[in-house]
């Protein structure tokens, strides 16, 4: 999440004015992420919680690049969908036409529900086990849904560097534009087929995850979902929930009880496993070419966090020096 374009408090009442909760308390920029602009919103609450005294919260996006509005029916149903089969996800709250996102501009705009709960920075081993068995839910949850390309996939990992450029990638790190020249070959030559495949988050960090002491309270950020082998979800979040220190150190037991946590639900096959080595550094390529485009793309004036692609060009040097050792614990 992040802020990129400013909104007034005149824009922000009108926004809401469209909406049964109430009227606009307070909004609050948040800085989190790197694809849209997202602001904490606080109202006075709809009709039915003004009578019980209460107000409410929400977050509303701001789709700002990435994500084109022809997807937004497939993102936002998705919410509904899984909301609706019990998973921690929140619904989307639909304007008083029955819409589920409006314009502002030539921007397209959602308002959320806000989860309780919090993200944390270092995962313990139950919290990352009800991080597996979540998302093992959500690939179940969604199997008759629609289905929708990953546009996040392995040729927009090839383009997204090509207009990094090698001089560039270099300006973040000298050993950047080589990682990345070897990793797209090797990827392009081994990448598997045939894999289990649905409907898939493909962006789960621990700040896409709400958590409630060791349960999970909200999946949230659902802007890269779509269709594509379950295992190379996994491979994403484990990728991002296993290790610390920007990438330097490995944490098997997390590791250990993500896997756990995840196959308690939707068991893994035999070529799943066997594919979790290469999908995991596929996983890290990914998060290398978006991120190096961010930070060498992303407006002096934005209200966001750069996030340093060498994090995950040290998880696939260790995905590729380990392959399946990193996931001896399965």
């Amino acid at each position: 999440m992040a802020v990129y374009t400013h909104l007034s408090a005149d824009d922000l009442s009108s926004l809401i004015a469209h909406y049964d909760v109430g009227e606009l308390v307070s909004a609050k920029g948040i800085a989190e992420g790197v694809s849209n602009s997202n602001w904490l919103i606080e109202t006075t609450g709809s009709d039915a919680a003004r009578k019980n005294g209460g107000g409410a919260r929400y977050i509303l996006t701001m789709y700002e690049f990435r994500i084109e509005m022809r997807d937004l029916p497939f993102f936002l149903g998705l919410l509904d969908l899984l909301a609706d089969k019990g998973c921690p996800v929140p619904r989307t709250i639909h304007d008083r036409d029955g819409a589920s996102w409006r314009k502002i501009g030539d921007k397209a705009v959602a308002l959320i529900e806000f989860l309780p709960g919090v993200s944390i920075d270092r995962p313990q081993p139950e919290q990352a086990r009800s991080v597996g068995k979540a998302l093992a839910e959500i690939h179940l949850a969604a199997a008759d849904y629609d289905s929708r390309r990953n546009e996040m996939g392995l040729a927009s990992w090839q383009e997204l560097t090509d207009q990094c450029g090698p001089e560039g990638l270099a300006q973040i790190d000298p050993a950047l534009p080589a990682i990345v020249k070897d990793a797209l070959a090797y990827l392009t030559a081994n990448w598997p087929a045939g894999l289990p495949q649905g409907v898939c988050h493909a962006d789960l960090f621990p700040d896409n995850v709400l958590m409630l002491g060791d349960r999970v309270s909200g999946l949230i950020d659902f802007y890269f979902a779509c269709t594509d082998f379950f295992a190379y979800d996994l491979a994403v979040t484990h990728a991002a929930w296993c290790f610390a220190d920007h990438g330097r150190t490995f944490r098997p037991e997390i590791s250990t009880a993500l896997m756990a946590g995840y196959e308690s639900v939707r068991p893994l096959s035999e070529a799943e496993r066997a594919a979790l080595p290469i999908l995991a550094r596929g996983a890290a390529m990914r998060f290398i070419a978006t991120r190096a485009y961010d930070w060498l793309n992303t407006p002096a004036d934005a209200l966001v966090t750069r996030k340093d692609p060498m994090d995950f060009a040290r998880r696939l040097q260790f995905y590729a020096e380990q392959g399946a050792k990193a996931f001896a614990g399965v």
